[in-house]
């Protein structure tokens, strides 16, 4: 069965709520490719906004979400939140998150977990630094991400609800972007290892976005990719141009 496309954005601190509402009203007044399924992730402050206002066929996604029900836990949102909220999806593992924040590979997987176990689908994040590229370790640093994910999991049937994105770090928001060699032997490479470590049929229906740089300009090319399924787009979401990437394999 044929993977359906994948398109998130991720507005990450960005936004205000005339500019929301303006990126609303541009998705729900275009004419969308009806065969990609599109998730748009605004700041926490504005996902009710969003919700309330955006064509019902578009998900929204939280940027995070904690991996406790609820408690005492400042500044933190929880999946039975979010579900209350009917915003369905959330984004994990984000470079940012792991960098500049210091989420490890196990606390993203926790946080993984929950979500899927409350209901809620992850889009889930991996990749390189430059560093790492530099020095022929790509493969092992999403290795190391993905063994901290299936540790994590129950077993095949838990990955159902998952989104894995590759994003290598080098090319966010810097205006680089992988060739599609690059970002093709890296999404093949991560189907190969969810083949050999999940299951065949977990290598076979997950989507794998490429995510780093996505524009107008480079997203007919890299989703004639095999193995990319989608993208998770960053500074472009907040820009009309979101558009023609949603619609990139028409």
């Amino acid at each position: 069965m044929a993977r359906k496309f994948f398109v998130g954005g991720n507005f990450k601190m960005n936004g205000t709520i005339e500019s929301v509402k303006g990126i609303v009203k541009n998705l729900n007044a275009a004419q969308l490719d009806p065969n990609v399924e599109v998730v748009i992730a605004p700041p926490s402050l504005y996902l009710l906004l969003v919700r309330e206002h955006l064509n019902s066929k578009i998900e929204v996604a939280a940027q995070n979400v904690f991996d406790k029900p609820n408690g005492a836990f400042t500044g933190e949102i929880s999946v039975s939140q979010l579900k209350d909220s009917k915003i369905n999806w959330t984004i994990l593992g984000h470079s940012e998150r792991r960098t500049i924040l210091r989420e490890t590979d196990g606390v993203v997987a926790s946080k993984t977990k929950f979500a899927l176990d409350g209901g809620i689908g992850v889009i889930w994040c991996c990749g390189e630094s430059l560093e790492d590229r530099e020095a022929g370790k790509t493969l092992d640093v999403i290795t190391k991400q993905l063994e901290a994910l299936r540790s994590s999991l129950a077993g095949p049937e838990a990955w159902k609800n998952v989104v894995v994105a590759y994003e290598p770090i080098w090319a966010i928001g810097t205006g680089k972007v992988a060739t599609n060699q690059q970002a093709q032997e890296v999404h093949e490479a991560i189907r190969k290892w969810l083949k050999e470590n999940v299951s065949e049929t977990v290598a076979e229906e997950t989507r794998i976005l490429y995510g780093g740089s996505v524009s107008a300009k480079n997203c007919k090319d890299l989703a004639k990719e095999k193995d990319i399924d989608g993208f998770l787009v960053g500074g472009a979401s907040l820009k009309p141009e979101f558009v023609d990437i949603i619609n990139s394999k028409q």
